[in-house]
């Protein structure tokens, strides 16, 4: 195609993120939602999943808090919460005192805390974590992710998973089959001579390799969506925030919610929230990002309590990592392994599951994770997405009953 490729124009226009376009991916409009939910709305007996992807590594320990342990605090004398600070779960753990919404989930048995949940032979680095956890292939790299072979193994479909933002995050990527994504935001279209030429790029051409021709259709929905919504935004066509919604994220939830309330025939959406990698000056920031953490999700699942499918809604908030135990000079955590999951919602039993991790018994000052993150996923696709795990993951270990 002349002398600029599909892959380079997509990506130096902005049009759409690298994970999309690899992907292949289909971008919709709210009008794509609604007529879905018309032509084939979710079915009476499914549930619902929600991933909120938290990047940066969130430090568990200053997140379930366990306030009563002396070792807690001599690792953190400085951001360490106090006892009387925290809202406590029992006379060992509590949480960030941000989480309010979410402690109220717990009074009322519907908040589930997955302790030391990690892989084995953990990986420092931001990139190849993130990668672990998305694909859930802990020992070699694989270019599916764990939602994507769900998506092969039960249909193809790309409305059963839909990711909130202008990208699809790899673990919605299939070898068969791909998620979709509903922007926020503006739809960017090129203007000037590109705009000419913007069109020919979804024309098939019978040169094009396998990749090619999924980066043409992406590109050819992209420009039918951008036709049907013209100048308006996204977001413009969604109904208005709720009022419990805060900050990127709740704007996110809110487009999940609205999906939700209407009908639409998808089964797992995934959202994001990122700055959590707290090097230095961690107990502020990571109060606030939990605040908004909070906000979002309490207010996101207490609209949706009255509505029918709202309550097959099962949430859970992951990160590629904890910190290290003891704080840095910087009164921050590094880069640590074994973390904490947070699965909320209706039908979630609430309550601890897992061995908390010792802060005494470490392997070169690291939590040694007593969870493996296969079993979350396992129990996620076994007893919410209702398919076999085996299906999808390369081990399963035993069912966590949070679900």
């Amino acid at each position: 195609m002349d002398t600029v490729t599909r892959r380079r124009f997509l990506l130096a226009s902005g049009v759409l993120g690298a994970g999309a376009l690899a992907a292949g991916a289909t971008q919709l409009s709210w009008h794509d939602v609604t007529a879905a939910a018309k032509s084939n709305p979710l079915p009476a007996d499914a549930n619902i999943l929600v991933l909120v992807t938290l990047y940066g590594g969130n430090d568990s320990l200053n997140t379930v808090i366990p306030y009563a342990d002396p070792a807690y605090h001599r690792a953190r004398p400085d951001i360490a919460y106090a006892p009387e600070a925290v809202l406590h779960l029992d006379d060992q753990l509590g949480l960030n005192p941000a989480l309010k919404g979410l402690y109220k989930l717990w009074q009322g048995k519907h908040l589930a805390i997955l302790r030391g949940v990690g892989y084995p032979q953990p990986d420092h680095s931001h990139f190849r974590s993130m990668d672990i956890w998305q694909t859930a292939s802990p020992t070699a790299p694989v270019s599916t992710g764990w939602i994507g072979r769900w998506l092969d193994a039960t249909g193809t479909d790309p409305l059963r998973s839909v990711s909130v933002g202008a990208t699809l995050p790899p673990l919605a990527v299939g070898a068969k089959s791909v998620g979709s994504s509903l922007p926020v935001g503006a739809l960017r279209m090129p203007k000037g001579p590109l705009a000419a030429r913007f069109p020919g790029l979804g024309r098939p051409d019978s040169t094009d390799t396998a990749a090619q021709s999924a980066a043409a259709r992406g590109d050819s929905d992209f420009l039918l969506v951008a036709r049907t919504l013209g100048p308006k935004t996204t977001a413009e066509k969604l109904p208005a925030a709720g009022a419990g919604s805060g900050g990127d994220l709740g704007a996110q939830l809110d487009v999940v919610k609205a999906c939700i309330t209407a009908g639409a025939p998808t089964r797992v959406y995934a959202v994001s929230l990122g700055g959590f990698d707290t090097h230095a000056d961690e107990k502020g920031t990571q109060q606030a990002l939990l605040g908004e953490l909070d906000t979002a999700v309490s207010g996101f699942l207490t609209d949706l309590a009255g509505d029918p499918n709202g309550r097959k809604v099962v949430l859970a908030a992951y990160s590629e990592f904890g910190r290290r135990v003891a704080a840095n000079a910087s009164d921050g955590t590094d880069h640590g392994t074994a973390g904490t999951v947070l699965v909320a919602g209706t039908p979630v039993h609430g309550g601890f599951y897992g061995e908390q991790p010792s802060l005494t018994r470490l392997t070169d000052g690291d939590l040694i994770a007593t969870t493996d993150f296969r079993a979350v996923y396992g129990t996620l696709l076994g007893r919410v997405l209702n398919t076999d795990p085996a299906k999808v993951l390369d081990r399963v270990p035993p069912a966590i009953p949070f679900v």
